[in-house]
């Protein structure tokens, strides 16, 4: 039935998808510029971090190396320890330093996808908040890190148990857009060759993969931006996708004979 202003949205359809990310998109963006919208938004930016240093911590494990601690701090940096071998190659380093502006990106493109499945909403969200715990229980070794996330993971547990459908959806489409735009918030990091975290003065993410493949960071940091934007923009296109929603022609009976005529 079309609404008062003539206007109506299909359950299901690409108009509410769209819609859905929209909102998520303009909440993201515009809640931290409210007054109090930093502390609203305070939860999600130790998740993104997270998704950062995990993002370290999982890429020096595929490399072969030893993923120490991780550490966030309370104005939403944080830092991944990790032990590496003394002969430790440049490519290692490199993967090291990239697994962590990569990560968030990547998360959120699969968290968009995600929200096109319903059969993954529920899932999805339960591993989010195990993985958390998990990371938590291994890894997270500072006050704020164990203060907020496992308050996050059981929001997450809450959702996935108890929450309907339709916000279900969009808390995979708003943690999506979270990780997505991750290279808004940190642009300028992304660009710099340094960076003063928990006052020391070290490299950037793209300033050790200068150090260990020898062009420069600016360049590494445009090749991850690219990359970003691809990966997110593809995980629209699908989620969005008019083709993927259309049901396959449903199957005949098991007794029906079927004829095909050769052209």
């Amino acid at each position: 039935m079309p609404s008062p202003s003539g206007f109506s949205v299909a359950p299901g359809s690409q108009a509410e998808q769209v819609g859905r990310l929209i909102i998520a998109l303009v909440l993201v963006l515009w809640v931290p510029s409210l007054p109090g919208g930093n502390y609203v938004m305070y939860p999600f930016v130790i998740l993104t971090t997270w998704f950062h240093e995990m993002g370290h911590g999982l890429a020096a494990m595929l490399m072969g190396q030893q993923f120490s601690q991780l550490i966030i701090l309370p104005n939403g940096s944080g830092l991944a320890e990790v032990y590496l071998d003394r002969d430790a190659g440049r490519l290692t380093l490199a993967v090291f330093a990239a697994g962590g502006p990569l990560a968030p990106v990547l998360v959120g493109a699969g968290l968009i996808v995600a929200s096109a499945h319903p059969r993954a909403w529920r899932p999805v969200l339960w591993g989010l908040a195990a993985a958390i715990m998990v990371s938590v229980l291994l890894y997270v070794r500072s006050p704020v890190g164990i203060a907020v996330l496992p308050l996050v993971a059981a929001g997450l547990g809450l959702i996935a148990w108890k929450a309907p459908d339709g916000l279900t959806r969009f808390a995979l489409q708003f943690l999506g857009m979270l990780g997505a735009l991750s290279m808004v918030a940190d642009f300028d990091y992304l660009f710099s060759e340094e960076a003063v975290i928990a006052g020391q003065v070290l490299a950037s993410d793209t300033g050790a993969i200068e150090d260990a493949l020898f062009l420069p960071h600016w360049v590494w940091a445009s090749l991850i931006l690219v990359t970003s934007i691809v990966t997110v923009g593809a995980s629209l296109k699908y989620a969005l996708s008019d083709e993927r929603r259309k049901l396959p022609p449903p199957k005949p009976p098991a007794n029906v004979l079927q004829f095909k005529r050769k052209p």
